[in-house]
């Protein structure tokens, strides 16, 4: 059986581009004693995966010739450990491909859920993100006010509505006309900075009357130090991505570091989701009581096709996503 492939053909220079990737086929990985053969359903398309073309960061660089690593949801179409039994579904770290081979004691069996897109997005990576980081770095209190980058994201859009559910005023930025309407409109936040209109520090500033408390950073760049400015005494900054830093070869940072920190006294934490694996459990409680009683709405983009997964990301990192991008390369079972 054929099994395609899809690796770095090249390390990119500057912005990321089809031409930057290749469709391979060969023959279906076999399993070995203790491993399982995998069948690809969901795989989750993140910015954090073009940072990794850039070097080593929390896992090791990739390089060109490599597979493009990825997080998947999978089914077990073969055992040879006892660990695991045909037809179960599990998550692992993976590659853009039809099959893979796993070691079975590297994967994690998950709970059924339907649609199994939920646990990639809302009870997976995007939701746990959003909820670990807002809760044990923003810290945030009632009565407070959130800002969010990126608000009609992956991440972005759940730490909104968690922070209206815990009784925050949330303030969105994202580009275009159309994201914003639907943040507030669907998402329900109290208001959203169109950043690609211009005069971002007089309308933020506006919105947030009472200042920023916690400021929950996606993009880094100019937004973040248009944010930091406005951060009120003891507030937090939780550093969770860079997207506007990742496509380019000319990166920029905030120049009101350190000196802004200082005199306002704010604390900024960067974390990536496995940190507080401890507290997944407490995390998918929490957001399942949330959407039950319609407090977050599950927002998904998904992409049809293995073959499409490169265009899924470089359209990602240019903003035309909302809600949480994953690319579909097989049916649920």
């Amino acid at each position: 059986m054929t099994n395609r492939q899809i690796v770095v053909a090249s390390l990119p220079q500057g912005a990321l581009g089809p031409e930057h990737f290749e469709l391979r086929e060969a023959e279906t990985p076999a399993p070995q004693d203790g491993e399982v053969l995998l069948r690809t359903i969901l795989m989750s398309i993140d910015a954090a995966n073009r940072s990794w073309m850039q070097g080593a960061t929390y896992r090791d660089a990739v390089n060109a010739g490599d597979a493009m690593p990825t997080y998947a949801i999978c089914e077990v179409m073969e055992s040879k450990s006892p660990r695991l039994a045909p037809g179960d579904i599990v998550a692992t770290e993976s590659v853009w491909a039809d099959h893979v081979t796993r070691a079975a004691h590297k994967v994690q069996k998950l709970p059924k859920v339907q649609p199994l897109s939920h646990l990639l997005s809302v009870y997976g990576i995007a939701g746990k993100t959003a909820f670990h980081g807002l809760m044990q770095i923003g810290q945030p209190l009632a009565g407070e006010t959130i800002v969010v980058s990126a608000a009609a994201g992956s991440v972005g859009g759940y730490v909104g509505q968690i922070g209206k559910a815990l009784g925050c005023r949330v303030v969105g930025i994202a580009g275009g006309h159309e994201k914003c309407a639907f943040v507030t409109k669907e998402l329900g936040f109290d208001a959203c900075i169109d950043y690609r209109a211009g005069g971002i520090f007089k309308a933020l500033k506006a919105a947030c009357p009472n200042g920023v408390d916690v400021y929950f950073d996606n993009v880094g760049g100019d937004i973040l130090e248009t944010t930091l400015a406005l951060m009120n005494e003891r507030g937090r900054v939780v550093c969770c991505g860079a997207i506007s830093q990742y496509d380019t070869t000319n990166p920029t940072g905030p120049r009101n570091l350190p000196g802004v920190v200082v005199v306002k006294r704010l604390r900024m934490e960067g974390f990536i989701v496995m940190d507080f694996a401890r507290d997944d459990a407490k995390a998918t409680r929490a957001l399942q009581a949330w959407v039950q009683q319609g407090k977050i709405q599950v927002t998904e983009d998904i992409v049809e096709g293995l073959e499409n997964a490169p265009q899924a990301l470089i359209g990602l990192l240019k903003g035309d996503n909302t809600g949480k991008r994953m690319v579909r390369v097989g049916p649920d079972p």
